[in-house]
């Protein structure tokens, strides 16, 4: 009777016996704490309480862009620290996240100019804190194997279907991700409305006639051309 009446519990007090025991792996590893922005399964969110069976998120994302908070709170079972994949924001090399911001240009704008003002626009709103996270890499580096990277702003390359793609790479705090993308583009619109070589691209469509832009057209056009020059030098000759 007892066996059957423990195993009856057991069953019964599950979820509340593996909540009890997340609770206790959180005590003692410290995935998590109160303060800490956080993903977890398809939750993300800012920790704003830890409980005996479950904590709760301020969550961000959803519909709202940016990782900025949607207002509403999640509750999640202790338990799930043990199921589910935890991503901590703060608790990385030096408690700052990277981010990138595209900036699509025409083949025809001049790219090398344009990259030289997305890094100077980059190094004016972000570098500050390279410095800053040279020490938290530092810091970081005695309790995790951490590799030395380039933490000042920078810009990458690549062509695309509809131009050069120009990618602004920089650090930026988890909570400021909107706001210091806000201040690069201002100041990449600003800039780039004082240039006249430079023009944002767009996906676009034209018409193509094979005929008269082709290559083959091209080469008998010159032939013709060719020809036509050498019958008047010779009828002037």
């Amino acid at each position: 009777f007892l066996g059957l009446l423990s195993a009856g519990l057991a069953i019964a007090l599950r979820d509340p016996l593996v909540n009890l025991a997340g609770w206790i792996f959180i005590l003692l590893r410290r995935p998590l704490a109160v303060g800490d922005r956080i993903q977890i399964g398809d939750y993300a969110g800012d920790v704003i309480d830890l409980q005996l069976l479950q904590f709760t998120l301020m969550e961000i994302g959803n519909w709202v862009d940016a990782d900025q908070n949607t207002g509403r709170i999640v509750y999640i079972p202790n338990g799930k620290i043990f199921t589910e994949s935890l991503a901590n924001y703060n608790q990385g090399w030096f408690q700052y996240i990277w981010n990138e911001i595209p900036v699509l240009i025409t083949f025809e704008s001049n790219w090398k100019k344009a990259k030289d003002i997305l890094k100077q626009v980059a190094r004016d709103h972000a570098e500050y804190l390279s410095k800053a996270a040279e020490q938290r890499i530092r810091e970081a580096s005695l309790k995790f194997l951490t590799f030395e990277a380039e933490l000042a702003p920078n810009v990458y390359t690549r062509v695309e279907n509809s131009g050069v793609l120009l990618t602004i790479r920089y650090l930026c705090e988890p909570r400021h991700r909107r706001e210091t993308a806000q201040s690069i583009w201002e100041g990449v619109l600003q800039e780039f409305a004082k240039c006249s070589d430079i023009d944002f691209a767009y996906p676009t469509e034209r018409k193509y006639d094979h005929l008269h832009e082709s290559k083959m057209s091209a080469f008998s056009l010159n032939q013709e051309e060719l020809k036509a020059s050498v019958d008047q030098e010779d009828s002037e000759s």
